[in-house]
Order: C-alpha cells, then sequence, then structure tokens
C-alpha cells in the first residue's frame, strides 16, 4: 500500500485571477505559494502581486507553459495559480496505515461533473463524514469549480486521494470495510438496511454507475424510495440523503 505522496495530495490548486485573489483574500486560508507567468504584467499582475506580499506568500515566475501544465488547464489558468494547503487532505494510503480510521466513508467513482464532487464534498463534510475517497483518475480534480461549488468547502474537507477508485475498494476491503453501492433496484433501502460498523459507499459516475472494477467488489446494494414517477437522484442529491442518514442513526 506503499503510495508516493504527490504536491497534489497536499494542496488545493486553483487558477486564475479571482480565485487566486480570493484564496489571498480568505486569511482562515494558508496559501503555499502563488505562480505568475514570467509574461504577465500590468495592474491584474500587479493586483496579484500586492495580495500576496499582504499575505507574506512566495510568488514565483514560471513560462507560461509551466502555469498551464501545473494549472491542468491551458484555457482558463490566466497564467496565475495558487497552492492552498488543504489542511484534511491526506492520501488514502496514510490513512489506512494510521490505523484511525473514521466508522464511514464515500469513494467516488467516475463522476467526472465538478459541479457534482463540489456538492458532494460540501454535503459529506456538513454530515461529518470521516473521510471522501478522491480517486485522481476518472473523477474530476479539485480545482476552482470543484472549490466554487463545495462553497469553499473543498479546502477543510477530510478528502483521501486515491490513484484509481479500483484500488482504493480494494485497499478499503483489506482494512475491514464493507462496500455498499446505490442501485434503484435494490430491495434494501438506505432507511432499512443494516450496516456494518466500518462501511464504505460507493458513488458512481453520472451516467454509467460504478466502473466495473469497483461494481464487483461491493458487498452489498441500497436503494432510495422514489415517489412520484421519479427514476433516480442526482448523484451529489443521493449522497447528501444518504450523508444525513447516517446522522441520524448516528453512525458516522
Amino acid at each position: 500500500m506503499q503510495e508516493a505522496v504527490s504536491p497534489k495530495d497536499r494542496f488545493v490548486t486553483v487558477y486564475g485571477r479571482k480565485p487566486v485573489l480570493e484564496a489571498l483574500a480568505d486569511d482562515r486560508l494558508e496559501v503555499d505559494k502563488v505562480m505568475l507567468a514570467d509574461n504577465a504584467r500590468g495592474p491584474a499582475a500587479q493586483e496579484i502581486l500586492n495580495a500576496a506580499a499582504r499575505r507574506g506568500v512566495q510568488v514565483q515566475r514560471a513560462s507560461g507553459q509551466r502555469v498551464k501544465v501545473l494549472a491542468g488547464n491551458g484555457k482558463q489558468d490566466q497564467g496565475v495559480l495558487a497552492d492552498v494547503v488543504a489542511t484534511r487532505m491526506r492520501t488514502l494510503a496514510s490513512a489506512l496505515s494510521t490505523g484511525r480510521l473514521p466508522d464511514s466513508v464515500l469513494l467516488l467513482d467516475g463522476i467526472t461533473t465538478p459541479a457534482n464532487v463540489g456538492m458532494i464534498l460540501r454535503a459529506a463534510t456538513a454530515a461529518g463524514i470521516g473521510g471522501i475517497v478522491v480517486p485522481r483518475r476518472g473523477v474530476a480534480s479539485i480545482d476552482p469549480l470543484v472549490v466554487k461549488a463545495s462553497a469553499g468547502v473543498a479546502f477543510h474537507a477530510p478528502i483521501l486521494k486515491a490513484v484509481t477508485a479500483g484500488e482504493a475498494a480494494s485497499d478499503l476491503r483489506s482494512a475491514g470495510y464493507r462496500l455498499f453501492g446505490m442501485d434503484a433496484g435494490a430491495k434494501d433501502t438506505l432507511f432499512t438496511a443494516n450496516f456494518p460498523r466500518r462501511v464504505a459507499f460507493v458513488m458512481g459516475g453520472e451516467t454509467s454507475g460504478l466502473s466495473p472494477e469497483v461494481a464487483r467488489q461491493v458487498h452489498g446494494w441500497v436503494s432510495i424510495p422514489m415517489a412520484g414517477g421519479v427514476e433516480s437522484l442526482n448523484v451529489a442529491t443521493a449522497a447528501a440523503v444518504l450523508c444525513f442518514e447516517l446522522v441520524r442513526r448516528g453512525s458516522h
């Protein structure tokens, strides 16, 4: 379970002038550094330099191409990014190695819409869920769109980073977690099923559901009862219902 720790497992990287300025203006956030393209000049660049100086944050100059690569978004980085310390973010491997594990975790699998990831982070954190596994592959990265959808909660969410959802599912099983998926056709409902003390709920992609690699590792399935001819809920809404059902049970 040894896993190299990447800077992306310690920081939430925001890019673009407005998100960077917002991060620098929020004294609750610890900004590790700002990276500014070496061709960035004028009032906008100066505003960023002034804001960083006020906070005592280091500003590094780099090529515009380097900024694009690190931001991971060549169209919207606007030549600037900031690494914000995510105080509760760590790798799943490090969390499992400590032995101090949350009873309930969410595992995201194939959720590619940033708004859904952000809203899930917000709901799960509000409900006190102890860990939200966000794989690096197959799930929207924690970027300004996710931060915005989470209303800034992404900076403080208990995010557990993994490489893939399939590997995370295997590691959780090895650590004693029972995995449950959401399926509209499942006989057991979220409100009547019995869950073990240590449980991981897998939230699948918006259109394709759980990936085959994850689905075959699931121990059980539960549904959310629907009325009024509604077939299913948006994944973020379903996650919120799940998280607050765990609050009601006092089992998270």
